[in-house]
């Protein structure tokens, strides 16, 4: 099987181990990140939202700053390791600071916890995916099969902190720390790139030229000059951002008041987090290949119709078993969009400017969408309940996927980057 081929790369290894071990890390107290704002410091949907869109204001600005750095560092980890060395005080940070001071003053409490997350996590997450993505098409691996491992890394976390929050909800805080310490050490010392053998092996030439030629600023700045990014960035943040939204903000205390206690409804949110992300995990696998039978429009298209059902879907269902099962939809939807969207920045423009697409196309659109609607979203579900909201929201995604029908291009239009025809079987 191909998948077990890749394994004999180490440069795709290391790619796979280093994204696992960040949404590992970051999905250890992240998943029930919701839950532990309102069960346990007893905050309001429309508190929560603020949380939320103070951390995407703030991750708005650092991801437009990460990815010009990481664009004109090319395939060093630098960037990388700095923000991994933050991701070890999360539990300090979490413990002896950010609770005190919420409960203190909310707001400067909610300032200073955006910035940290935003730094350490909110803006780091697209630079490990661009990174990873990169190093595929420098190394000649399948970037889906490699950020497949970032969705088992989550899965697994999901699962051990449905356990570990009803013991102690600090401990998913600690152990976030843990394994951020252990990514730090691999990136250190791992080094398959210092190897010369494994260069001549596996390299490919003609993108080691293309990271040798940096973009300048201008180019970098010149993104926003595109008017077809502006197109991209209208479409994600009504879209995207309500899967975000729904998936962190609202979701996960909406599942858990279906049960007797809130333990029994924390550790079943667990497991069907758990089992959600690891079908996705499997999804990031078979969705390449299916992306390149039925192209790349056709997926982003196809992910917006499964987000349409799903969010509708968990709006009328009105039981945990209906509800769990409509939710794994998730994986299919996650694996076709993130893939789709970051194949179509690398399809239709220099593929150069790769991490600053991604950051301003889809992840600083979608931060903008959450600045926009997560409170406003929050204040509606403490007003009118989850499942009326998840109606109103699953209609704006369906005005969305009308709009992304005329708006994205056709897959032979405009091909400035990597073609299909040469992107790893």
């Amino acid at each position: 099987m191909k998948i077990f081929q890749a394994f004999r790369n180490p440069f795709y290894r290391m790619g796979s181990l280093q994204i696992m071990l960040f949404f590992g890390g970051w999905g250890i107290w992240w998943s029930f990140f919701q839950i532990w704002l309102t069960t346990k410091q007893g905050f309001s949907g429309a508190q929560v939202g603020t949380i939320f869109s103070f951390g995407s204001a703030a991750a708005l600005v650092l991801m437009f700053i990460y990815g010009s750095i990481q664009d004109k560092l090319g395939m060093k980890k630098h960037l990388l390791l700095a923000l991994i060395g933050c991701q070890i005080f999360l539990a300090p940070f979490f413990t002896w600071v950010y609770v005190p001071m919420l409960e203190a003053n909310f707001y400067a409490g909610a300032v200073v916890g955006a910035i940290y997350l935003a730094v350490s996590y909110l803006a780091a997450c697209p630079v490990f995916e661009a990174v990873t993505e990169r190093m595929s098409r420098r190394y000649h691996f399948e970037y889906g099969q490699a950020r497949a491992w970032g969705s088992f890394g989550y899965a697994i976390s999901a699962l051990a902190a449905g356990f570990l929050f009803t013991i102690n909800p600090y401990l998913v805080f600690w152990t976030g720390s843990a394994v951020s310490t252990i990514l730090f050490l691999l990136l250190l010392f791992v080094k398959p790139e210092n190897n010369a053998e494994n260069l001549a092996r596996y390299e490919d030439k003609g993108e080691s030229l293309k990271g040798g030629n940096t973009p300048s600023m201008k180019e970098i700045f010149g993104v926003f000059k595109i008017f077809d990014v502006w197109k991209i960035i209208l479409f994600v943040i009504m879209s995207w951002t309500f899967y975000t939204v729904f998936d962190q903000q609202m979701f996960p205390e909406f599942f858990t008041r279906f049960f007797d206690t809130p333990e029994q409804g924390q550790q079943a949110y667990g497991v069907l987090n758990s089992i959600e992300v690891f079908l996705e995990f499997l999804m990031m696998g078979v969705v390449p290949a299916f992306m390149r039978k039925i192209g790349i429009r056709k997926a982003i298209l196809l992910s917006c119709a499964i987000m349409i059902v799903r969010i509708g879907g968990c709006g009328l269902v009105t039981n945990p078993l209906g509800v769990g099962i409509i939710k794994l939809l998730h994986a299919p939807e996650t694996a076709l969009f993130v893939l789709a969207i970051f194949r179509y920045f690398t399809l239709h423009f220099d593929t150069r400017i790769s991490a600053t697409l991604y950051m301003v196309g889809f992840q600083i659109a979608a931060q903008v969408g959450q600045i926009i609607f997560s409170t406003p979203l929050g204040a509606l579900h403490d007003n009118i309940g989850y499942q009326q909201t998840f109606l109103v929201i699953s209609g704006i995604v369906c005005a969305a996927a009308a709009y992304a029908f005329f708006i994205l291009r056709k897959d032979d239009q405009h091909v400035d980057g990597q073609p299909l025809e040469s992107a790893i079987a």
